[in-house]
């Protein structure tokens, strides 16, 4: 649902953050290592650490305002 919104953020943002995708049936362990419990979620690390998270569905504003949040 919000992969599209995604890559053009990854666009917009490119040099500035990385973005990636983890299949979680096939990553079990890494969803549980960070509470994965709905789908989609969206983590946002800065330095290894995740320092915010968005779950649900949510339009491309409410994503690039937290990411603009994270990289302040």
């Amino acid at each position: 649902m919000i992969a599209p919104i995604l890559e053009e953020i990854a666009g917009e943002y490119n040099g500035k953050v990385k973005v990636t995708k983890l299949d979680v049936d096939s990553n079990n362990q890494t969803a549980a290592r960070y509470s994965i419990m709905s789908i989609p979620s969206v983590l946002f690390f800065r330095g290894g650490q995740v320092v915010d998270q968005i779950v649900g569905a949510v339009p491309k504003a409410q994503l690039t305002a937290r990411l603009q949040k994270v990289l302040a």
